[in-house]
């Protein structure tokens, strides 16, 4: 294949099924001509019901430009309980210091890789991830300063015709924020999935799944997911 100078216009979107990822999605399909959506598979314990959530966000978008890579190693390296099945998936309670067990290392840096070598290829200019640093889990690879010194790699790394950024339209967004702004958009929130350890029914135990709950519920709304417990 050509290659292609990349378009601004143009955005390559991660979208792994959940809750922030959908309305990042929604933001940059409002904010750009066009969009492709890339997801990736870690070996992490709700693997297929993500994948299930990306594929109907990605149907109800209509989007055709679809990339689905598989990161198995990861699974294979460990040392996150979404990947090790040995590491209990902490309930009840938010991490409010320190790296939660949940952290899969360095796995945003694996992710938007892809990503980057992707754009290079079909032209796109902009790279969007749902990450924030407000009301998160605390992972190190979701802070905006992880993100400004990634595009620093960027520049560095791919041909010099290209000009390819990272896109964070979350990153100073609490939980509420995010639900408000995806109901704005009209973005498909009943479609998303965030529970780190279930895959019929959110467990409503998890950090994602409180953090999520805490986010509709400032916000007024009623989470459109159904859960065990809540």
């Amino acid at each position: 294949m050509m290659k292609k100078t990349s378009d601004d216009s143009f955005a390559i979107c991660l979208v792994s099924g959940g809750l922030d990822s959908c309305v990042t999605a929604a933001i940059a399909l409002n904010e750009c001509r066009r969009a492709a959506f890339l997801h990736v598979n870690y070996g992490q314990r709700t693997e297929k019901r993500e994948h299930k959530a990306f594929k109907e966000i990605a149907d109800f978008y209509k989007i055709g430009d679809r990339l689905v890579v598989s990161l198995e190693y990861l699974r294979t390296i460990g040392g996150s309980a979404l990947t090790e099945r040995g590491i209990k998936v902490p309930e009840n309670q938010l991490s409010d210091s320190g790296i939660p067990v949940t952290y899969v290392p360095f796995r945003n840096t694996h992710i938007i890789a892809i990503a980057v070598s992707w754009a290079e290829v079909i032209g796109a200019g902009r790279i969007y991830i749902g990450a924030t640093e407000v009301d998160s889990s605390g992972y190190p690879d979701c802070r905006e300063a992880y993100f400004n010194v990634y595009n620093r790699l960027i520049e560095e790394g791919t041909r010099p015709e290209n000009k390819i950024t990272i896109h964070t339209p979350l990153i100073h967004m609490t939980k509420r924020q995010v639900v408000k702004e995806g109901v704005r958009l009209g973005a498909p929130l009943h479609l998303t999935w965030s529970c780190y350890q279930r895959e019929d029914v959110a467990c409503g135990v998890c950090d994602s799944c409180l953090l999520r709950l805490k986010g509709f519920q400032e916000a007024g709304l009623t989470d459109p997911v159904d859960y065990r417990v809540s």
